[in-house]
């Protein structure tokens, strides 16, 4: 019984537990084996996966980007009523549950929402507007973090030299460039690896709108493992690559504060 399961399938969910440990060790060896194969052959259904992944991530990135750095180092420059509790606001939206985000997202898309008309749910559109949403805090806060203590240091100067709201804006964001970097980065490692919400507004179309994290959970219920493992080291991949410029912006950006001093 174990020798015809094993031989009729090369996943785990052929393994019986009359299976014995060797028999158990040579097949996880040629799924690995076939997990490796799939990423250095170019396969293209994989790779296209990687593609849209990186390309609705990166387009969500920039998008909530071109938003939150500006009003961050707004907060961060503003001296106004209710300053503190937007600030606490921003803070406490990066912990937002990404379900509620694609639920909400959900409804106004879909049919009988207000822009439901414009037929972008179950679109890589869709995932792209459920991902800004959700990083958005998270590169709001962690602005105004990063200019917040270079603006106190600024402040004196820039006014007493009458500079302009605009040139201030413009000051503080390019000397704050490493750590707001890192933010946008952070940004990106949380929208790359999101699942709920995007597969609530994306269907998990194959060849639309299938990414790396929902093809992963799919391909593991139904018992392809090489897919959803070789899908699962490029994302781990991704994550260490982000990790590592993120530790080492932020020692040049520390080596360029002292040094500016």
């Amino acid at each position: 019984m174990v020798c015809v399961l094993l031989c009729d399938g090369t996943n785990f969910s052929t393994i019986t537990p009359r299976a014995s440990p060797r028999q158990q060790e040579r097949l996880f060896l040629e799924i690995l084996n076939t997990t490796l194969q799939l990423i250095t052959s170019g396969d293209a259904t994989l790779w296209g996966i990687v593609a849209l992944s990186l390309r609705i991530s990166l387009s969500a990135t920039l998008i909530a980007a071109l938003l939150a750095i500006p009003l961050g180092t707004g907060l961060a420059m503003g001296r106004f009523l209710g300053r503190r509790v937007i600030i606490m606001l921003s803070s406490s939206l990066m912990a937002l549950p990404p379900v509620v985000v694609g639920l909400a997202i959900y409804l106004l898309l879909s049919r009988a929402g207000p822009f439901g008309e414009y037929g972008l749910l179950f679109t890589p559109t869709a995932m792209i507007i459920a991902q800004s949403v959700l990083i958005f805090p998270i590169i709001l806060a962690l602005t105004t973090e990063a200019v917040s203590p270079l603006e106190q240091t600024y402040r004196p100067l820039l006014h007493s030299v009458n500079a302009s709201h605009w040139f201030r804006l413009k000051t503080l964001i390019i000397d704050a460039r490493f750590a707001i970097f890192t933010a946008l980065l952070a940004g990106f490692g949380r929208a790359i690896a999101e699942v709920g919400a995007v597969i609530i507004v994306g269907g998990n179309i194959a060849g639309l709108t299938r990414v790396m994290t929902t093809t992963i959970a799919l391909e593991t219920s139904k018992g392809n493992l090489e897919l959803a493992l070789a899908l699962g080291l490029i994302l781990i991949s991704l994550a260490i690559i982000v990790n590592t410029i993120i530790h080492s912006l932020k020692s040049i950006g520390q080596k360029y504060q002292r040094t500016s001093r």
